[in-house]
């Protein structure tokens, strides 16, 4: 049904004649009569009763111009949310977020940097390891991700963010939890909890290396499901192990941590997106994700 023969319809009701109507929509009122005639026709019902004083909506017709209104409406939401779709201002955004990654504070404050500029937008999160949130972005379940590299899916392209700090986790009944900052050496006859290389086969690495730069070769204890599950299990004294900074804000009853004196891994993290043109939200929210980690990289304490 042509829209514009519902837009005189409705109009010709609001003014109460054809006349009046004729003059709001800025047109002449011959060609608007013989489109409300074409419109009877189609529909085969009288639509208004004509006299003198005006216009006046049959019983069918005022309940056809009940749902016109209806249908005008949805147009223009409709193109509304067309307009606020190609600027990046409605929508969605879908956010993947590797093992531990949500700890850390440039997330969070990204988001909410991102929900004050864009309202309308609809932020998901989903929390999972990096072979996941790949498979989730060539699927198209998710829009970005934050993951610890490289990416195991070759259609992935995955950007550099930040290198965060690394800490020793320990027992708190350990001989050693008193003290600030420890070598990784001092540590290396201890059972090693560590997560399996597949959830990040980048983050462990760089943990395997940094302990044979300080002259040992890990004693594996305990294996994590998860990055951040390796504190729960330093809580129960089963080992210790090396996790990124952000994990000090968990305080498992049981845990202390410690800066690492010396040569030290780092917890890369970087932007995994689809190899394709990323959606205007996505693009704003690596850019403010980048922002972030700017600030912290240039040492900013409020950043941290």
């Amino acid at each position: 049904m042509d829209l514009r023969r519902l837009r005189y319809l409705v109009a010709i009701a609001d003014c109460g004649s054809f006349t009046r109507a004729a003059e709001m929509l800025h047109t002449e009122q011959p060609p608007l009569s013989q489109q409300i005639k074409a419109l009877e026709r189609e529909l085969g019902l009288i639509l208004f009763t004509r006299s003198r004083q005006g216009a006046v909506p049959t019983e069918a017709g005022a309940l056809l111009i009940e749902q016109a209104r209806v249908m005008l409406e949805m147009e223009r939401q409709m193109a509304s949310l067309a307009r606020g779709l190609a600027r990046g201002e409605q929508g969605r955004l879908r956010i993947g977020l590797a093992g531990a990654v949500s700890m850390l504070p440039l997330v969070p404050r990204a988001i909410r940097a991102f929900r004050e500029r864009w309202p309308e937008i609809v932020i998901t999160m989903e929390e999972s390891n990096t072979p996941a949130l790949c498979e989730a972005l060539r699927e198209r379940r998710i829009d970005i991700a934050v993951v610890r590299p490289p990416a195991p899916d070759p259609d992935i392209v995955v950007r550099h963010l930040l290198d965060e700090p690394t800490v020793i986790a320990l027992p708190s009944d350990h001989p050693r939890a008193s003290g600030k900052g420890l070598r990784l050496s001092a540590v290396a006859d201890e059972p090693f909890i560590i997560f399996e290389r597949v959830l990040g086969p980048g983050f462990y690495d760089a943990i395997i290396a940094a302990c044979q730069r300080a002259g040992f070769v890990p004693r594996f204890g305990q294996s994590a499901p998860q990055i951040a599950a390796t504190v729960s299990l330093v809580a129960a004294g089963l080992g210790i192990s090396v996790v990124p900074s952000c994990l000090d804000q968990i305080h498992a009853g049981g845990v202390t941590y410690h800066a690492i004196i010396g040569p030290a891994p780092r917890a890369t993290l970087a932007i995994a997106a689809r190899d394709e043109a990323p959606s205007l939200p996505a693009q704003h929210f690596e850019a403010l994700l980048r922002e972030a980690a700017g600030r912290i990289g240039a040492g900013d304490p409020a950043a941290l």
